[in-house]
């Protein structure tokens, strides 16, 4: 089978994590352990989730002329991911991402500085037009600028692909961006932020969902962390449950959630099919520490489907079968 391809338009963030007993309360200092520096990005990390599960991807993206740039580069060329209309910026450095987990949870709250994604201009998008016309997802987040990433929907849009929206961090966004999403992919803070609630308003997820309906989104899928995901378009909601599993750091589930929801999306999936396959690569990026080291390749996925007794989608199949063939 040939590859889709995948059009990302978002962020590069070198994450700065640690370990803390449980998350601070205003104004308190804890004591951390296990610092480490990591790739990230949302945009970054989905671009390399898709080219994990086979995709073809191309990365929109404004990254700094520092040495954390220098190691992006690095991971996106081991990773197979597309870089022609990644551009080095020497107006502002790498952004940075500060990241702190609570160990016993795996629980996070992240603070990001954008750095050289704050430059990201719809003009950089309106330049990767080519790829832009043969992809059959595009995808973007709002670790950008929201003009970057209503492009992104806007020629996704146009040139006939799938467009996704996973927008985080969640603001209100014009009615015009919207209108040109086809998947809208909060998790329930975000949903209710985008919909004009505060995030710790008591609104069920379906009612927040049919109020973006209304605002022109096509599907709406709410992530719910172990409670799966929650589909919902103009006609009906479909509740999917998630595989349980044992979550050590969930710092990149909604990344690879958004990664395998494009993937299968790509591969002409239905949508009840998509979401499904989305929950089962979310659920397995909380099982390991890190955000790119916990995004699955496709034999990991049917290794797990394997273990956890369930049938992998078709197009899923056909990849194994035409690999073994190969072989």
């Amino acid at each position: 089978m040939s590859a889709p391809q995948i059009v990302v338009v978002g962020s590069y963030a070198t994450g700065l994590t640690m370990k803390v007993p449980r998350l601070p309360t205003s104004g308190e200092t804890l004591m951390g352990r296990g610092y480490r520096v990591d790739f990230g990005g949302k945009g970054s990390n989905q671009a390399v989730g898709c080219a994990r599960l086979g995709a073809q991807v191309h990365f929109i993206c404004r990254i700094g002329s520092d040495r954390f740039g220098d190691a992006a580069f690095n991971l996106y060329r081991e990773e197979g991911v597309g870089v022609v209309h990644a551009t080095r910026s020497g107006d502002a450095p790498t952004g940075v991402g500060f990241i702190v987990v609570e160990e016993e949870s795996g629980r996070n709250c992240i603070v990001i500085d954008p750095g050289a994604n704050a430059l990201l201009s719809a003009a950089d998008v309106a330049e990767a037009e080519t790829v832009l016309r043969s992809a059959s997802v595009v995808l973007t987040q709002l670790e950008i600028p929201v003009t970057a990433a209503a492009s992104a929907m806007e020629r996704g849009r146009a040139n006939g692909a799938i467009t996704v929206l996973n927008p985080a961090p969640a603001h209100s966004l014009p009615a015009s961006l919207l209108r040109s999403v086809d998947f809208l992919t909060p998790n329930e803070s975000e949903a209710k932020v985008l919909a004009g609630y505060p995030p710790d308003a008591e609104v069920e997820p379906h009612v927040v969902a049919q109020d973006l309906i209304r605002s022109g989104v096509k599907h709406v899928v709410i992530t719910l962390g172990q409670q799966g995901a929650l589909l919902v378009n103009a006609d009906s909601r479909t509740h999917f449950r998630t595989v349980q599993v044992q979550a050590v750091d969930t710092t990149g589930a909604g990344d690879a959630f958004n990664a395998g929801l494009a993937v299968a999306l790509a591969h002409r999936s239905s949508i009840e099919e998509a979401v499904e396959f989305a929950t089962f690569t979310g659920a397995m990026a909380v099982t390991k520490e890190g955000v790119i080291p916990s995004l699955p390749g496709l034999g990991e996925v049917l290794a797990f489907l394997s273990d956890h007794k369930m049938g992998a989608p078709e197009w899923l199949c056909k990849i194994a079968a035409t690999d073994t063939e190969a072989r």
